[in-house]
């Protein structure tokens, strides 16, 4: 995309309305406080680095968007945009300091700082606010409700479970690439949830995590059915498309998921695995995944578990939990949410089943269903640069809004009694400032690993 275009409408005519001495302006991003969650899981920034910022700015892009910013009914800084090219060989002359991608920090800690590196240029850093705030908002906040359900799920398995290391990292699958507005929100979503787990459908997640963050191989599938393979057989054939899942995909250690709810999921439970097919099940080796896809999601799964034990047989743990046979798990991937996963993990507990039993596929609850307001994300200045090299605090303070005050002056992030905390820049002495210079001059500073990113976010 030309990067001149992408941006809001008004930005066009800020070059003009700075204090005419002004040589530079500094501006940060932060999720204020009162969001859902009173922590954020910083992510993402790299990706936008690295697909975006390294794109120069070239003459025919000026021109392309002379035309159409005039056209549009706005100012065009056409002396500004031609002096970055000329000036800079078109590369914006900003310095982005940021966390470290995969900190977990109080809201209201800045994540991201800009501010313009030539005088010239000091309209620039607000002017790239709509792309920055954007891809700083949405994957942090994917990374954060990952991270919430999964701080949920392992203290459940915490408490139900023997082995909760072991299994915690396949609990939370990603099922939200056909609910994501574009192949790139499934990308950059998808990403954001492999910082907390390792199971996912979203291929684009993992292509992400190669092309952006280093990562071969990010997450992992296993075979599984759909509705459409499933009904293909027809109704008086259901048994003989589970029996083809079993011989297609079935063996020692494999694990193969099977969509069971297309006419009658108690029928099938009880009657096809539990009758028809259960010595074939047990016979493989390996593990099937009964999936129920419809009704009552806090109740069918728990409903599908017991069931199941009737038929499969359970243990009961060295911490009381009662364990399914290992021939057979359950996974739901319907109307997941972080909320319901609480209910349903409270439920499996309550009738004593070790949360182990179940793992949860949330599609549009993970990576749609989430705005710039559930973390209430805000880029704002803080501080502005004379032409004599002095700076000066610039905030916003809304009495209508007290939620809405802003940072004043250059921000840096340092640790006090073990948690990160925002101070003035001035006043940071000989403590480490963990805002890192990360992007300057279209040079990348830090290129961190997923695998790196992901050790960072566990604590």
């Amino acid at each position: 995309m030309n990067p001149i275009l992408n941006t809001d409408s008004y930005k066009y005519s800020h070059f003009a309305q700075y204090p005419p001495d002004t040589a530079a302006i500094s501006a940060y991003i932060e999720s204020r406080p009162g969001g859902v969650y009173d922590h954020v899981l910083f992510f993402g920034l790299q990706m936008f680095l690295k697909a975006y910022l390294t794109r120069l700015v070239t003459l025919e892009d000026v021109e392309e968007a002379a035309d159409l910013v005039t056209a549009h009914g706005l100012p065009f800084h056409r002396e500004g945009w031609e002096l970055l090219v000329a000036r800079h060989g078109g590369a914006m002359p900003i310095e982005i300091e940021a966390l470290p991608e995969g900190m977990v920090v109080p809201s209201g800690t800045p994540l991201v700082q800009v501010k313009n590196t030539d005088p010239d240029f000091f309209w620039l850093p607000t002017f790239i606010e709509t792309a920055l705030l954007r891809a700083v908002w949405y994957p942090s906040t994917v990374a954060t409700v990952s991270h919430a359900v999964r701080q949920m799920i392992a203290a459940s398995l915490e408490r139900t479970c023997e082995t909760p290391e072991e299994v915690l990292p396949f609990r939370l699958h990603d099922f939200g690439a056909r609910g994501a507005t574009s192949a790139e929100q499934a990308g950059i979503g998808g990403v954001a949830h492999l910082v907390n787990f390792l199971g996912t459908d979203t291929v684009a997640g993992v292509v992400y995590a190669r092309r952006y963050y280093h990562e071969a191989m990010a997450g992992f599938s296993i075979p599984a059915a759909e509705h459409s393979t499933m009904t293909s057989w027809g109704e008086d054939r259901e048994a003989d498309a589970y029996r083809n899942m079993l011989v297609q995909f079935g063996g020692k250690d494999k694990l193969v998921a099977v969509v069971s709810d297309s006419y009658d999921l108690y029928r099938a439970v009880k009657k096809i695995w539990g009758q028809e097919l259960r010595a074939e099940v047990e016979a493989t080796g390996g593990t099937l995944v009964v999936r129920p896809d419809s009704g009552d999601a806090a109740r069918v799964p728990i409903d599908t578990i017991e069931m199941l034990g009737e038929i499969f047989g359970f243990t009961v743990n060295g911490k009381g939990y009662k364990v399914l046979n290992p021939a057979v798990r359950v996974i739901q991937g319907d109307g997941i949410s972080p909320a319901m996963i609480k209910r349903l993990l409270t439920g499996l507990e309550d009738r004593g089943w070790s949360s182990e039993n179940l793992a949860f596929g949330m599609g549009g609850g993970l990576l749609q269903k989430v705005n710039r307001d559930t973390l209430r994300f805000a880029m704002k200045a803080n501080a502005r640069q004379d032409r004599d090299g002095q700076w000066t605090g610039i905030h916003k303070d809304p009495k209508t809004d007290p939620g809405k005050a802003s940072k004043r002056s250059r921000q840096a992030v340092v640790m006090e009694n073990e948690s990160p905390v925002a101070v003035p820049l001035r006043d940071l002495g000989e403590r480490q400032n963990l805002l890192q210079p990360v992007w300057r001059n279209g040079e990348l500073l830090k290129d961190w690993t997923l695998e790196t990113i992901r050790r960072r976010a566990a604590g």
